[in-house]
């Protein structure tokens, strides 16, 4: 008898036992929502080191426990910050099942820092909040700003490693690509200061913009001589020179300008960007719309142009119409078309545009030349025709041109300097 209760009494223990795993089993409680992956173009965003040399159009990719709630996946709750800025990136957001997807909807900048956040706002399918939860990563190269239009790297190469700005099958000349100005930076556009050029078609397209920035490294040979045997000037680049935009260097390396072509209410007009030795603004006996102008001596002009890697931005701002030149990461001048005299039409300037006419000049960018080789413009003139070997062609290296249809800010700029040099 005693061993049929004894039996009886682990039978129903068994019971309880099977119950309480059913009720284990089927237990509907709400689940918890918790990262089990993170990743950034594959790299692993969760590793104890964030990533480094992310590519720019990097995709994140994050894997949870558990469905997420679709409708909680959006930019307030999922973002991407730019840390030397602070700036959003914009981001397209999907879901599928457990799996949430961050595209960046621009490339992002080069040898950036990024901030991934995701907030207790986002949800899972039983409504349960993800702990706040922050990584970073880091973009690959020297940092660069995001959103350039073209960029000419010059790794044996003349080709835009941005956008479609290539050069024409004939439009490279006696161009070499030899060590830049560190190992870093690789190699630079060589030119001989005769013949060599580098033609860009379509080169209107890169200057019709309200918004603009330029930024290059020039090295310019002290050695380039005209045909009297004098110091040449340097024609470093132009499109259409005066009637789109150029840069030059003085043959006395005491000074360099950009000429660019306005738009305003009443057509265009060209304004040069003089930055001369020495130079004053209106506060100190200049032109009544230089706002700003760094007072250089000769010989401090002539060690930033004169043998030297020289780093140059432009920029101009359409709404502002602010033109600002900085070398080397700082502000050497500036003007504002607000501050030209009463009824100037300069004073309704609302971007950069090209004003060329055939056969004058044709819309090619040119590198090492006022403009290309197709225009006719100072075809006779000894300091202006292509094919004088005395002209002042640009004899030296050129490397890193970046092109923007936007106003990169002064950090932006200083940060980019510092990166490069």
């Amino acid at each position: 008898m005693k061993s049929k209760n004894s039996l009886l009494t682990l039978i129903a223990a068994l019971a309880m036992v099977a119950v309480l795993f059913q009720a284990c089993g089927n237990d509907s409680g709400p689940k918890e929502l918790n990262i089990e992956s993170m990743t950034v173009g594959g790299a692993d965003l969760n590793a104890a080191t964030s990533p480094e040399d992310v590519a720019v159009d990097a995709t994140i990719e994050v894997t949870f426990n558990s469905d997420i709630k679709a409708e909680t996946a959006t930019s307030a709750n999922i973002t991407l910050v730019q840390d030397y800025d602070d700036s959003m990136i914009p981001i397209d957001i999907s879901v599928e099942g457990a799996t949430l997807t961050i595209d960046p909807e621009i490339d992002l900048g080069t040898g950036a820092l990024y901030q991934l956040n995701l907030t207790a706002g986002l949800l899972n399918s039983d409504d349960q909040p993800l702990a706040q939860t922050s990584r970073t990563f880091t973009t690959t190269g020297t940092f660069s700003p995001p959103g350039m239009i073209a960029n000419w790297t010059f790794e044996g190469t003349a080709d835009d490693q941005a956008g479609s700005y290539n050069p024409t099958a004939n439009g490279v000349v006696d161009i070499e690509y030899t060590a830049s100005r560190n190992s870093a930076a690789g190699q630079a556009a060589t030119f001989n200061g005769n013949t060599s050029i580098i033609e860009i078609p379509n080169g209107d397209d890169l200057i019709t913009t309200d918004d603009f920035t330029i930024s290059f490294w020039v090295k310019a040979n002290s050695d380039h001589m005209n045909a009297d045997g004098n110091p040449a000037g340097h024609f470093v680049m132009g499109l259409g020179a005066h009637m789109g935009l150029q840069f030059e260097i003085f043959g006395n390396y005491d000074g360099a300008k950009f000429a660019i072509q306005y738009e305003h209410a009443e057509g265009s007009a060209a304004e040069d960007m003089w930055f001369p030795a020495e130079a004053t603004d209106a506060n100190s006996g200049g032109w009544q719309g230089w706002d700003y102008a760094r007072s250089l001596s000769v010989e401090e002009m002539q060690a930033k142009l004169k043998d030297n890697w020289l780093h140059v931005t432009y920029t101009f701002n359409g709404a502002e119409r602010k033109g600002i030149l900085y070398y080397d990461g700082e502000i050497m001048k500036s003007f504002d078309f607000d501050l030209w005299p009463e009824g100037d039409a300069k004073r309704t300037v609302s971007g950069m545009t090209y004003a060329g006419n055939e056969p004058d000049v044709v819309n090619e960018l040119a590198f090492g030349f006022i403009h290309s080789r197709a225009g006719t413009m100072w075809d006779q003139e000894p300091w202006g025709g292509y094919d004088f070997p005395g002209a002042n062609h640009f004899k030296g290296q050129l490397d890193d041109i970046k092109i923007y249809h936007k106003v990169l800010t002064e950090t932006e700029i200083r940060l980019m300097y510092e990166s490069e040099e």
